[in-house]
């Protein structure tokens, strides 16, 4: 079967949830026994997120193969299991950098470099993934980013047009909008919608299914009305309407028959519908859980997408724990020695979140401190892990002035250092200790059982500064374990104090390979031992 390749646009406004529908259309073509893969074109001139602020566009989420990608392709991951690469994500930074490379080389002859045909041509190029080697793919679901009529957007969107003439029935375009309801009239407004898919018409494209984001159910009269002046079928007409989880959405999808309608689109025959009986699972555990149990995230982004990957893998470990886990963030800057105790009172357990520069630095190691004298459970992640380190070289090891050097350059206790590699280089975007590297684990300890016994694994990283060696003989004698170390640069990938309940740090991120039908296993060990600690509420 020739690859077939769908398109999924938004309308209206933004963050309406093209990245859960096109994860969740991903997860419905596999449990049919269909090879998928999903991709992300952004219509930002950046190279890729890395250098974003996190209140801008939250998460940076990082691939295996070391790309600094959107917090979309944590959706992907987390839904389908699928393991994406620098291929599923592509920004126009990329696409321009890629074609004025060439034009510098001399590739074009030259000929005069326009947005049509050369650029158009690039990112024509890279939705049909011609330059992936190895792949035998059933579906490629292509999500970009923004709103029809964004003007970043004008080039993704004629690229669409021309593939759409391309490809014939092996293409389908998938269109997402909002309908709002006005509170005033009492009613579900449905012209935003009409507008955009107009909008999207006048670009020559017109959808084949339309997704209808809604806050209340939609009626099939409604439905009737966008599909008669939109020029769709009743049946390609479907609502995601508001759920209590983001996991019910394909099962939503599903029942509504968005996967068969697209197939029907396509010309391939439908057959019966899959029972997803693992997927049924998970949600009927997740309705099941009552318990509650608390853990405080501490961290400087007080925004729900600044965490993505780390709240929902606590929240996938709650749901296999039998809980719900209650995440309660606490900002960092403002935490200090005299209201740490009021503040994370009643937690269950504690989460330093990674992040980079000054700000929020007192707090987390005023967090760890706190998390390991009360013998609260703790999960330090890559910055967190490196605050866990650097209190304890002030408290136990008796280094007043121990410090990272990258908060403090000139500290004589550099317990935190930068990597060897990274100081020759100058420039921020895409230098960093990116992607997945081995780590040997020291069997017997607690991060080792919590991996199931398993001497070696992988973990994706993100990072420039790490525990610096000439000080592992003096944190072993005291009580730290050096536990984790890469075996081909001797890097120390995990600290835990045995002596405590659980206090783990790892300068890895294992957020980042949590997924809704595997969620990671120290995830699983650490909310184990939050429910352990006694504040599980039923």
């Amino acid at each position: 079967m020739a690859t077939k390749y769908i398109f999924i646009t938004g309308g209206v406004v933004s963050s309406l949830g093209k990245g859960i529908i096109s994860a969740s259309l991903g997860k419905l073509l596999q449990a049919r026994g269909f090879k998928v893969t999903i991709q992300k074109f952004d219509p930002y001139i950046n190279i890729d997120p890395g250098t974003l602020n996190p209140y801008e566009h939250g998460e940076c989420y990082v691939t295996a193969d070391g790309m600094e990608t959107d917090l979309d392709l944590g959706h992907y991951e987390r839904f389908t299991g699928i393991r994406t690469t620098r291929e599923n994500s592509i920004t126009t930074g990329r696409i321009y950098k890629t074609v004025i490379d060439r034009e510098r080389r001399g590739d074009y002859l030259g000929k005069t470099i326009q947005v049509v045909p050369h650029i158009t041509d690039e990112i024509k190029r890279r939705m049909l993934r011609q330059d992936v080697k190895g792949e035998d793919l059933d579906f490629v679901i292509t999500e970009v980013g923004g709103t029809i009529g964004d003007i970043e957007s004008a080039p993704f969107m004629e690229a669409i047009r021309q593939l759409r003439w391309q490809l014939g029935r092996d293409a389908v375009c998938v269109h997402l909008t909002y309908v709002p309801y006005l509170k005033a009239a009492e009613e579900l407004k449905t012209k935003p919608t009409q507008h955009s898919v107009k909008e999207l018409q006048g670009m020559g494209i017109q959808p084949d299914i339309i997704v209808l984001r809604t806050e209340r159910h939609l009626d099939d009269a409604l439905r009737m009305k966008v599909a008669s002046f939109c020029n769709v079928d009743l049946e390609c007409v479907v609502q995601s309407e508001d759920l209590p989880s983001i996991y019910e959405v394909p099962v939503s999808m599903q029942r509504q028959g968005l996967d068969a309608a697209i197939l029907r689109k396509i010309g391939i025959p439908v057959g019966e519908t899959p029972a997803m009986k693992a997927w049924h699972d998970f949600l009927n555990k997740q309705r099941g859980a009552k318990r509650e149990v608390s853990v405080a995230l501490v961290g400087k982004y007080d925004l729900q997408d600044a965490y993505k990957s780390i709240r929902e893998s606590l929240n996938l470990a709650g749901i296999y724990d039998d809980v719900k886990v209650k995440i309660h963030f606490v900002a960092s800057q403002a935490l200090t020695r005299e209201n740490v105790a009021d503040r994370l009172a009643g937690m269950s357990g504690i989460v330093i979140c990674p992040g980079f520069g000054q700000r929020g630095i007192p707090g987390k190691i005023v967090a760890a401190e706190y998390a390991r004298t009360h013998d609260v459970p703790c999960f330090g992640i890559c910055l967190g892990m490196q605050m866990m380190v650097i209190e304890f070289a002030r408290d136990v090891l008796g280094y007043a002035d121990a410090d990272s050097s990258e908060m403090r350059p000139d500290t004589p206790h550099n317990v935190i250092d930068m990597m060897e590699e990274q100081k020759s280089i100058t420039q921020m975007g895409g230098t960093m200790r990116l992607g997945e590297y081995p780590c040997q684990l020291r069997p017997g300890s607690r991060a080792c059982e919590a991996y199931g016994g398993k001497g070696s694994v992988a973990e994706r990283h993100r990072h420039r500064y790490e525990f610096n060696n000439r000080y592992r003989e003096a944190y072993e004698k005291a009580g730290m374990q050096c536990v984790g170390v890469n075996p081909d640069a001797d890097l120390v990938e995990v600290v835990e104090i045995p002596s405590l309940r659980w206090y783990i740090g790892t300068q890895f991120h294992p957020e980042y390979s949590s997924t809704v039908l595997h969620p990671h296993p120290l995830f699983i060990s650490f909310i184990k031992a939050c429910i352990g600690n006694g504040n599980a509420e039923a």
